[in-house]
């Protein structure tokens, strides 16, 4: 099946004029083709709740909740997430400069984010281990920081607002 595609890419690659111009060989074509077929994957695996989108029955739209991100800077970005999504996927999928170099996988500490109202902290689940672990790496530590891949949208949570630091630590081995 992979295969597959990697083929159909790579031969949509050869027939399109952009790609002709330079002469390229059958093997460079399909490494264009894979790192292609690798950008468009990356966004798919990152996104957890895509899937969960996609097969919900019905055109029902999913539900969504009001979150306000405050940048370094002061500005606000007011943006609907779906419920069930991450404040890490909400923030990739409208620019906002939340890094998530773990892509979510709570390994870093990229996408601390400051919870800016204590009655929206208090309705958060308490942090695991893992998440106080990596907090504790993370830039700019407050009394009510968490790992916006570690948020997750759900209506008791409307009106959230989060801070964003004014730095971040990625600690890469």
């Amino acid at each position: 099946m992979l295969v597959s595609k990697f083929y159909h890419l790579c031969a949509r690659a050869m027939r399109s004029p952009a790609v002709r111009a330079p002469p390229f060989s059958p093997a460079a074509a399909y490494y264009m083709a894979r790192s292609q077929y690798s950008r468009d994957q990356r966004h798919v695996l990152f996104c957890t709740t895509a899937a969960k989108l996609d097969s919900e029955e019905g055109d029902e739209e999913p539900k969504r909740i009001n979150v306000t991100f405050v940048d370094k800077d002061g500005e606000e970005t007011h943006i609907k997430v779906p419920e069930g999504f991450s404040m890490l996927e909400a923030a990739c999928d409208n620019d906002i400069e939340l890094e998530g170099a773990c892509e979510g996988s709570l390994a870093c500490s990229t996408c601390h984010v400051i919870v800016m109202d204590a009655k929206h902290y208090n309705k958060l689940p308490e942090p695991t281990d893992e998440e106080n672990d990596m907090l504790d790496l993370a830039f700019g530590l407050t009394n009510t920081s968490r790992l916006g891949c570690q948020i997750i949208a759900k209506p008791e949570l409307d009106g959230l607002r989060l801070q964003l630091p004014s730095a971040t630590h990625n600690l890469s081995l």
